[in-house]
């Protein structure tokens, strides 16, 4: 990863306790054993099966390596849309607290950045939220997007629980994102998918096939055996996910339901704890990277989070 988040964590991921990492990878059994057997490659077979997951036609969904590449289509596709359909510098609603890149790319693809404007031209969210942890529901979605041309909807962390795609809905200007480098711990294989609204199927097309490289075969062939084993794989998954999200909730019994293995501790000095912190071997992450400085992110996707935590506690309490 190259940016500032990225850097942070990438540059610690060697303390012993590390609350930093926010994918599963380094924490599942089943995934190696899972890899070891690939079917053939099929791109298209791939995308029948992502496309029937998630509850869309096999066309509305295109590959990526991962979700970040599809924000970034979508955002630079959009913003160009919307540019010609405005005549203007198209508006952006994203709101704090926010996984950083995805704000950071909307102004690299031509977007003005506008929170909380609710006459901005579209929108875009990670959800389940990312850093908060909690789930968005349809309603929160809807109202969203409620007068928007185009809302994008990150779901990196969906499979965590078991819940359907906002895709499925095939609203208008619904844009969907999705990732194997999170649930399934599978970061070697960069394979993440953009599913297009219906009115966006034949422009996305063309531009997808400008801007993209195909995902290479061996990746290809990963993602497919990780569907084959979705369900023994994401069991693994969701119980290491329940077992943390207790021991966080014995620590913190206010703490708010979660979708996803991310929670954003609030009311400290972030950047001062982080610090602290990573000199005692725990690694967290500055709220101040999304937008929150009066708070850090702490992640719930290693086996050894009771521990980790428990060291993270004793750092806190000596800010007091």
């Amino acid at each position: 990863m190259s940016f500032p988040l990225g850097e942070w964590i990438d540059a610690r991921e060697h303390l012993p306790h590390n609350l930093g990492s926010s994918g599963m990878k380094g924490s599942l059994r089943s995934l190696a054993t899972t890899l070891r057997h690939l079917p053939p490659s099929d791109p298209d077979q791939l995308r029948r099966r992502l496309a029937h997951g998630v509850g869309v036609p096999a066309d509305a969904l295109f590959l990526t390596h991962g979700a970040s590449e599809g924000n970034a289509l979508v955002l630079h596709h959009l913003a160009r849309e919307l540019r010609d359909a405005l005549g203007r510098r198209p508006r952006l609603r994203v709101e704090r607290p926010e996984y950083p890149p995805i704000p950071d790319t909307a102004v690299l693809a031509g977007f003005a950045v506008v929170p909380g404007d609710r006459t901005a031209d579209a929108a875009a969210l990670s959800a389940p939220r990312n850093p908060l942890g909690t789930p968005v529901g349809p309603g929160e979605l809807h109202e969203l997007g409620d007068g928007m041309r185009a809302l994008l909807v990150d779901e990196t962390f969906r499979e965590f629980r078991d819940r359907p795609s906002a895709a499925a809905a095939r609203r208008p200007g619904l844009w969907t994102t999705g990732t194997f480098t999170k649930a399934y711990g599978a970061d070697e294989i960069r394979v993440g998918y953009v599913v297009a609204p219906p009115e966006g199927v034949e422009s996305f097309a063309r531009f997808h096939g400008l801007a993209t490289d195909r995902v290479a075969a061996h990746s290809v062939a990963a993602a497919l055996a990780i569907l084959r084993d979705r369900r023994t794989i994401l069991a693994e998954v969701r119980g290491i996910f329940r077992a943390n999200e207790r021991a966080l909730r014995a620590a913190f019994p206010d703490l708010p339901p979660l979708g996803a293995p991310v929670w954003l501790d609030r009311g400290v000095d972030g950047d001062r704890l982080a610090r602290r912190a990573e000199r005692a071997g725990v690694l967290v992450s500055p709220g101040s990277f999304f937008g929150a400085p009066r708070s850090v992110r702490i992640t719930l996707t290693r086996r050894t989070f009771p521990a980790d935590l428990a060291a993270y506690l004793a750092v806190r309490r000596t800010l007091r």
